[in-house]
């Protein structure tokens, strides 16, 4: 059985620091691409970062300089630092975790059940 469990989401004041985590099993970690998206409420949910099983990442524009997406691969586990958080960061966040086959076709994708994380002062 497969599960993305995230961790550390909460609330925190603008300016603040918050480390997201998504713990993986039943999959080989190392073959998955990775991916943090956002939903905040009335809106569509959005990618936030990828990481892909190459390491190589790619950042939406509005994060851009203030998050940055990792990945252990030792511990099955994909992370997000979010510094200098903002008001409009306030969303819950998802992980998610694609595979590819060689010929690029999607061949696996599960999804954590999402961490709230709340920017207020």
């Amino acid at each position: 059985q497969v599960q993305l469990e995230e961790s550390g989401g909460g609330w925190v004041q603008p300016g603040g620091s918050l480390r997201l985590s998504c713990a993986a099993s039943g999959i080989i970690f190392s073959m998955y691409s990775l991916v943090w998206y956002r939903q905040a409420p009335g809106k569509q949910r959005e990618l936030v970062a990828i990481i892909t099983s190459g390491g190589g990442t790619n950042y939406a524009d509005s994060v851009k300089g203030r998050f940055t997406i990792s990945r252990s691969n030792a511990r099955n586990t994909v992370y997000l630092q979010m510094n200098s958080l903002k008001s409009e960061d306030t969303a819950v966040y998802y992980c998610n975790a694609n595979y590819y086959s060689d010929d690029g076709r999607l061949m696996g994708q599960y999804w954590g059940q999402g961490s709230q994380v709340t920017v207020s002062s």
